[in-house]
């Protein structure tokens, strides 16, 4: 008796599985859609490209301090992290020997002088005994030009203390800009030596004159401009947000782990001072958003009703005859596009049905419209 009764009811679910695929021909066969169907509609389209970057000193705002002169160094005012004003004193170079040298030239500019007014008073007195017949004129013409070389010869003395002057001033050196000492290189009673290079003393930073470089994808690239918003988020403050723009897309690609990306710079300006103050510095790692014009009442579809054949995109629609039918292919043309809808500018009109699914056997029976 259980024998039986197991075989019937092993019999009863193979008939409910028969007439369960027999209903869907049924219903397939009666024209019901065999893939998701949606309508072409009107949407704000608002998109951003996103990328990674590294924050970066702006030109200018990373100085590397040296000297002009050779000496040893007799004073260093600065440490590492020390805050520091444009003029202000960072160094000291023994300074003996181009002292002595502009005293030399002082020496030399009042000997120049000396002779200078000695020639001309004697060419003054020349002149007066020339007036009286007294003086033969070539007698006038040795003072003329004695005066003119003593003229020369005092212009360059005044040259020579000036050179002086100025050698012995970049025995100090002093800060080109405001900003943080980021590194020493030079210590105390080490000689430098200024033949062929200015060896350097200190690095400057200005962490008020910042950029971000974001490596923007070359599928991206097109749609980035100078003057778009731009906004970033830094590893150090988490999800904080700062805001910038666009000002400049550099021409030179550059490829990092076999991807052509592209440097897009973003300005921002320094975040305001307070309690909680958030400090940028070089070379954090920066998360990029660029926001791009929004596009108010698109005609736009679901990203994935949007199929591509050959780097052309195209739809699917459904068939005169019903959803049972062949499939219609339409080529479309698409504009922009945000994280899920993308715009149809030519091919579709508002409220066309568009397949979603592809329906079984979608290469055979696809025909071209």
């Amino acid at each position: 008796m259980r024998k039986l009764a197991v075989g019937g009811l092993l019999l009863a679910a193979a008939a409910v599985a028969v007439a369960v695929l027999a209903r869907g021909g049924a219903r397939q066969a009666a024209g019901e859609p065999r893939g998701e169907v949606v309508r072409a509609a009107r949407r704000d389209l608002g998109a951003e490209v996103k990328a990674t970057g590294v924050v970066k000193p702006r030109v200018g705002a990373e100085v590397r301090v040296g000297s002009r002169v050779s000496g040893v160094l007799t004073r260093l005012h600065v440490r590492v992290g020390d805050t520091v004003e444009r003029g202000q004193l960072l160094a000291e170079i023994d300074a003996r020997e181009l002292l002595a040298r502009r005293r030399e030239a002082e020496a030399a500019l009042a000997l120049a002088g000396a002779n200078l007014d000695f020639a001309a008073s004697d060419l003054m007195r020349r002149r007066e005994l020339h007036a009286g017949g007294l003086l033969a004129p070539s007698e006038l013409e040795l003072a003329g030009r004695a005066h003119a070389v003593a003229e020369q010869q005092a212009a360059q003395a005044r040259a020579a203390l000036d050179s002086a002057s100025a050698q012995l001033g970049y025995a100090r050196i002093t800060a080109p800009i405001a900003g943080i000492v980021a590194s020493v290189s030079t210590q105390e009673g080490e000689t430098v030596a200024a033949s062929f290079a200015a060896p350097t003393f200190v690095t400057l930073i200005d962490l008020s004159r910042l950029e971000v470089w974001a490596y923007v994808d070359e599928t991206d690239i097109g749609r980035v401009a100078p003057g778009q918003p731009a906004s970033f988020t830094v590893d150090t403050y988490g999800n904080e947000r700062f805001t910038g723009e666009v000002t400049a897309v550099l021409p030179q690609a550059e490829i990092r782990d076999n991807v052509v990306n592209y440097v897009t710079v973003v300005r921002f300006a320094p975040p305001a001072a307070g309690p909680q103050e958030r400090v940028l510095r070089p070379e954090m790692t920066a998360t990029v958003r660029i926001e791009l014009p929004a596009r108010r009442g698109a005609l736009a579809l679901p990203l994935r009703a949007l199929r591509r054949e050959g780097g052309r995109p195209y739809v699917l629609l459904p068939g005169a005859g019903g959803d049972t039918a062949e499939p219609v292919r339409r080529w479309v043309r698409t504009g922009q596009r945000d994280d899920t809808h993308v715009e149809i500018v030519d091919g579709l009109a508002d409220g066309d049905r568009v397949l979603v699914a592809p329906p079984a056997g979608e290469q055979e029976g696809e025909r071209e419209r």
